[in-house]
């Protein structure tokens, strides 16, 4: 039974996906709820019926208490079959109907709403461009996308368990009391008027109130996974204090935003009680004076008694379901600040796949100034020869790794093109794009994942044999078989921990040249290869880079500027120009920029601060 509802909807189902999903919070949840309007259908219709036997059920209750004005006697001979059939029907069908209802809410919608919405959200957010993540932190991101679903789920469950349930109660209450004396209608409606009015009160405030609430939270996830993330600094630098102060000032804004939330709940509370009081005595003492004049029996007395302390009891609950209700809408609304925004870095509609035959690559006039007026790139041209090894050097900011991300395509050049065999890379998919270049960072970074699912992440259709035969080219296999994690994992299978913390810089260096060199892509980017190793490791696997090079175009920056003595050329930037190029000993010949920054370095490094 379970098993039925949890799969009459599947998360996971195929969806046409969008660039720009709706920026407005009802088209937004509309987009989401589509392979779930089946079910919300006769969640809806399940929850009427359960409201209708609800108030039928106090409607017979008060035809009972009339039927006892006889003899026992008299009473089982004319209606005891209707008493049996009454009892069935309350042992039976109405536990059936209300299994049914929380089948529906809590088996078939609950978990499988949020599941679809975290699902599509995280799709949504890894497709953003490299800059759009640069732009935000990365706890917050992930604070949306996880509290997102719960809080979208919360609404949706309130709608067919409060809201469409307590629509049909009082519209049921209103006919049965109508029934009765349509006179008890007078203080049912004065006291839904007041209700409603305290409602919207209440409404117009919570929304608003939940959205500040939400963000704030999100703020103090984000500046507390930020010191987490980097703990190393905060110890190093002994700023434990500094950084609770930064986090403090962020968890005291939460508080001050849960603190207005609170006032509305508390005021929301006092009015719902002296209405309730109205309600009771304006319909159960009405409906006692009709009883004393003689126009009401003892059970509609009855009857609007019970009905009235029901509706008491269920007023607190309408208004926390409904108050929820746009609570949690704000949290939706916060989160589609995030999960909402549209795909800024985008495939043309045209775009095929690359085809890379030579690897020959072509600047056209480049320019990117990340919407600045200056940094980054400026007019660069430049042809790259198929299987030419560049060495690319300059000073901290003259151009170097915007080159690098405008050749993967993190972002779009604001002038200019770039060409790979003479396609532009803007006319062909970033996948296929990135999949024919091979890159190795400064920044080392790993997977909080296992040393195999690292390295394997370079090509995750190569047999073990290939990948250790990586590791061991990338002089990585020795140390990886010594390694073991908390969890006992050892070797190739024991996890890195977040970003690769448990390894040296050497370490997690060499598990990315391993990665690299599994994937074998015909164009290799080097940024800093071997920054973090020692001179022994360094020359031990220098001639592993250089076959990792033979047969592929290959950019390296580096400002250890004996690493790329022997490239085929080496470009010499200078604020975001090309100033320089030519083999090392032309430079040196030259005179020139190069020739000041060889002459500088110490060590075989080169100053990137140095004056011209």
């Amino acid at each position: 039974m379970f098993r039925y509802f949890e799969n009459l909807v599947d998360p996971f189902v195929t969806y046409p996906e969008v660039d720009a999903p709706p920026t407005r919070l009802w088209p937004f949840m509309l987009e989401y709820s589509r392979p779930f309007m089946r079910v919300f259908f006769w969640a809806a219709l399940i929850s009427v019926i359960v409201a209708a036997v609800e108030i039928g059920l106090i409607y017979y209750m008060g035809r009972v208490v009339d039927l006892l004005g006889g003899t026992p006697s008299e009473v089982w001979s004319n209606h005891g079959t209707e008493l049996i059939l009454l009892a069935v029907f309350v042992l039976l069908l109405r536990p059936m109907l209300h299994i049914v209802d929380v089948l529906l809410l809590n088996n078939a919608i609950l978990p499988n709403f949020g599941t679809l919405i975290r699902w599509r959200a995280h799709k949504h957010v890894l497709r953003q461009s490299v800059g759009w993540f640069e732009n935000d932190f990365a706890g917050r991101i992930a604070n949306r996308i996880m509290q997102t679903p719960p809080a979208a789920g919360e609404v949706i469950f309130q709608v067919f368990d409060a809201i469409s349930f307590s629509l049909a109660y009082l519209i049921g209450a209103a006919v049965l009391l109508m029934a009765a004396d349509i006179r008890l209608l007078v203080p049912l409606l004065i006291w839904f008027a007041l209700y409603a009015v305290l409602v919207r009160w209440t409404i117009q405030r919570v929304g608003p109130a939940s959205q500040a609430a939400s963000d704030a939270r999100s703020t103090v996830t984000g500046r507390v996974v930020d010191s987490y993330t980097n703990i190393h600094s905060v110890k190093m630098f002994a700023h434990n204090d500094h950084e609770l102060a930064y986090a403090k000032e962020a968890i005291e804004a939460t508080r001050r935003t849960f603190q207005v939330e609170m006032r509305i709940f508390t005021i929301m509370d006092a009015a719902l009680v002296t209405l309730n009081g109205v309600l009771i005595v304006g319909v159960v003492g009405w409906a006692i004076a009709l009883w004393m004049q003689g126009q009401a029996s003892v059970g509609a007395v009855a009857a609007a008694t019970a009905l009235t302390l029901r509706l008491n009891a269920m007023t607190g609950w309408i208004m926390w379901a409904l108050t929820t209700f746009f609570r949690q809408l704000g949290v939706v609304a916060e989160g589609m600040e995030t999960i909402a925004q549209p795909i800024d870095l985008v495939d043309g509609k045209t775009a095929k796949p690359l085809r890379l035959t030579e690897g020959r690559i072509e600047l056209r006039e480049l320019s990117h100034h990340y919407g600045r007026e200056a940094g980054g790139l400026d007019r660069i041209s430049l042809t790259i020869k198929p299987g030419e090894k560049i060495g690319l050097i300059g000073r901290s900011g003259a151009g170097k790794s915007t080159l690098v991300k405008l050749l993967l395509r993190f972002y779009d050049a604001e002038r200019g093109a770039i060409l790979i065999d003479g396609q532009d890379i803007r006319a062909v998919t970033q996948d296929s794009l990135r999949s024919h270049i091979g890159m190795v960072q400064q920044d080392s970074a790993l997977l909080h994942r296992s040393v195999r699912d690292n390295i394997l992440y370079g090509r995750p259709d190569a047999t073990e044999a290939q990948m250790i035969a990586a590791a061991k080219q990338a002089e990585a296999h020795e140390f990886i078989l010594d390694l073991a994690d908390p969890e006992g994992r050892t070797g190739y299978d024991a996890h890195v921990g977040e970003r690769g913390v448990k390894l040296s810089g050497g370490q997690r260096q060499r598990v990315t040249l391993a990665r690299v060199i599994l994937k074998d892509a015909p164009i290799l980017l080097l940024d800093e290869a071997t920054s973090a190793l020692d001179s022994e490791v360094e020359a031990a696997i220098q001639d592993t880079l250089y076959g990792m090079m033979q047969g592929k175009t290959v950019i390296a920056i580096a400002h250890r500027l004996s690493t790329i003595a022997q490239m085929d050329r080496i470009l010499v930037m200078d604020q975001g120009r090309i100033v320089e190029q030519g083999a090392h000993a032309e430079l040196l010949a030259h005179g020139g920029l190069y020739a000041q920054f060889w002459a500088r370095q110490s060590g075989g490094f080169l100053n990137p601060e140095a004056a011209e």
